[in-house]
């Protein structure tokens, strides 16, 4: 399993006490927001005060993980899905985040993680989430020390599937600079 690339974006785990991960907060999402976001997403506060994707890499200012969603189809009635379809028309619309500074979350990696990796600091890497699964393609990469990349390498998923060394493997990841602890504003 490790040596295939299949992303499943970010996955709330726990917290790094080793509390479970039970948050679910509610944002609003713009009207007719432009952008799909999708179950594992990183999602941010936009300067207009709304749940949005953060498309960031390299620099990321990550409020948690975007859940799934909820709104009024002026068609089909109260939706509650696993994705934000993009440019959805709904003045209600909310976007639920695993929101937790202290979360610890799963992610693929795009390359080899050792052991000797534990510790270091990785890039984003954004994908286009499936519309058929609801799922983000997000995964990580670019391992190295540089103290503004938004995540840290902290284990490896249990699984015997995933071990250390492997392409692709699971790792767990918490935030570098959640958005929430941050002291700048938007």
């Amino acid at each position: 399993m490790p040596s295939v690339a299949s992303p499943y974006g970010c996955l709330p785990m726990k917290t790094i006490g080793g509390g479970a991960n039970i948050n679910r907060t509610p944002y609003k999402i713009a009207t007719t927001y432009s952008t799909g976001i999708f179950f594992g997403d990183v999602v941010k506060i936009g300067s207009d005060g709304t749940l949005q994707k953060d498309t960031g890499t390299a620099t990321a200012t990550p409020v948690g993980i975007f859940v799934g969603c909820q709104y009024t189809d002026a068609t089909l009635g109260f939706i509650s899905r696993q994705y934000w379809p993009a440019s959805t028309a709904a003045t209600d619309a909310i976007g639920f985040v695993a929101d937790d500074p202290d979360l610890v979350f799963m992610v693929q990696s795009g390359s080899a993680v050792a052991q000797a990796d534990i510790g270091q600091n990785a890039a984003l890497v954004q994908g286009a989430g499936s519309t058929a699964t609801g799922k983000s393609t997000v995964t990580i990469d670019s391992l190295n020390t540089t103290s503004t990349l938004p995540v840290r390498i902290i284990g490896f998923s249990e699984s015997p599937l995933n071990a250390p060394g492997d392409t692709y493997c699971d790792v767990l990841c918490i935030w570098n600079t959640p958005w929430l602890r941050v002291a700048t504003g938007i």
